[in-house]
């Protein structure tokens, strides 16, 4: 990673925790309260997972610096450290057993946290057991082949001499490099799957657990234990970090629209499953007083009466910008199909399951489109500007769209410092402004649109600038 990489997603990250009280950096709850927990990367994995232990020799990636002539060698460390997001996986087991993992456990009424299975699925390696190895344990949390996939086929032929990743990917590794891939993975946690243990209901946040947030490119980074040099792009490409951004959108829609049809999941008892709504539109103050005090604001981009919770459109928003400048001949069936889709809410369960569906497939086109779309600088810069401008920055009326706009614009400056379009210090010299749109989104019983909509502009001017 280039150093202005480092500086934004270092002060990046300190933002993020901030915002999202650490917890969207770990590992979520999952909900279905008795299917075993399996996830993408081990459900069509026919290697069985090995455990932590079984990477961990010093001749591999249990060193303690990061002097490997190919690979850094420290990355147990890297994974393990307790002060950084970047040790967040593995500290997503011990979490379970903390006072908060604990109050959680009790306002279910699932016992130990430890050992249930709507943890688990997301909390641990979510292998099953038959494909556990002997030096397996649930206790390491979520271990490298929880992402890179059982490594009972490929932990030989890595590192092997003349070993490649292509052939490692035969073998079973999972391609993490992909950002389809990637983004396929990662969902299932940071989103939610229809898997056991990997849905986060809203029973469960109201139980205690926080509010989910994802950013593909952004969480990346501060998972991170390699780095990009030059052999490592001789072996896998270099990563577009826009690129990884606009997929990780696309696919975060298809997921949720994916999810929301399943009628298991979209429905609780009588009610929708609140998960899939903007929690900022119910979670209002409330006023009750001579004077009418009006608690939402109209949002152009969600035709829908007053007083109806409104689905969380966080993605939609990113991939409308995203869409115009990757992906035009796309971009206003798109945006028509998110406004049916709001439209069919305030209507019926089967229409909004039609036009979800509909609009799920066109996300999927826009997923494909952005795969092979050319994000370069002035994709980059096109797609900042138009997340302030008034088209986009108008449907920032909620909290959780804010907080997406504003790592959208952090992943998107540091995609123009890695590109050389952008200084390191010219970077560091708008970071400020960056800052006070983050600071706008610090606290979501504190969020003002209006005052987050000025911080974001002047984040974007002042990158503007730099073009």
């Amino acid at each position: 990673m280039s150093v202005g990489g480092v500086i934004g997603k270092s002060i990046a990250a300190c933002a993020v925790a901030l915002l999202l009280v650490a917890a969207a950096l770990a590992l979520v709850l999952g909900a279905s309260p008795s299917t075993p927990p399996i996830n993408a990367a081990t459900a069509g994995d026919r290697n069985s997972h090995l455990g932590v232990a079984s990477c961990a020799g010093t001749t591999c990636h249990g060193r303690m610096e990061a002097d490997g002539k190919i690979v850094r060698q420290d990355e147990l460390m890297r994974w393990q450290e307790p002060s950084t997001p970047g040790g967040a996986h593995s500290r997503a087991f011990a979490v379970l057993s903390n006072a908060r993992g604990r109050q959680i456990a009790r306002n279910l009424g699932i016992g130990d946290a430890s050992t249930a299975p709507m943890c688990l699925g997301c909390h641990a390696d979510p292998a099953p057991s038959s494909k556990r190895g002997a030096r397996f344990h649930l206790s390491d949390g979520v271990g490298c082949e929880s992402c890179h996939g059982g490594a009972s086929q490929w932990i030989s032929s890595h590192y092997a001499v003349g070993a490649n990743h292509a052939s490692n990917v035969a073998n079973g590794m999972i391609a993490l490099d992909n950002p389809r891939t990637r983004a396929s993975v990662c969902l299932d946690c940071h989103f939610g799957s229809a898997n056991g243990g990997q849905f986060v209901t809203h029973r469960i946040m109201a139980a205690g657990h926080p509010r989910i947030s994802f950013e593909l490119d952004l969480f990346s980074t501060l998972q991170q234990h390699h780095n990009e040099d030059a052999d490592y792009a001789a072996r896998k490409g270099r990563t577009n970090n826009v690129r990884m951004w606009a997929v990780g959108q696309s696919m975060a829609l298809q997921r949720s629209l994916s999810l929301y049809t399943d009628h298991g999941i979209g429905n609780d008892g009588v009610f929708p499953e609140f998960y899939f709504f903007d929690c900022q539109s119910c979670h209002r103050r409330i006023y009750d007083s001579d004077k009418a005090v009006r608690t939402f604001v109209e949002n152009p981009g969600r035709p829908i009466p007053g007083g109806m919770p409104p689905y969380n459109d966080e993605n939609m928003i990113m991939l409308s910008a995203a869409a115009k400048v990757a992906a035009p001949a796309i971009a206003a069936r798109f945006d028509a199909n998110s406004r049916a889709f709001h439209a069919a809410l305030a209507r019926d369960r089967a229409s909004a399951v039609g036009a979800a569906s509909t609009l799920r497939q066109t996300a999927g086109e826009l997923t494909t489109a952005f795969s092979s779309a050319n994000f370069g600088p002035a994709q980059t810069f096109a797609v900042i500007d138009l997340l302030a401008s008034n088209a986009i920055s108008a449907r920032f009326t909620d909290y959780e769209g804010s907080v997406q706009a504003v790592m959208a614009v952090d992943t998107l400056l540091n995609a123009l410092v890695r590109s050389g379009q952008v200084t390191v210090g010219a970077a560091a010299g708008i970071r400020a402004n960056v800052g006070r749109a983050y600071a706008a989104v610090k606290d979501p019983n504190d969020y003002r649109p209006t005052e987050f909509r000025a911080a974001l502009g002047q984040a974007a001017a002042s990158i503007r600038a730099l073009k």
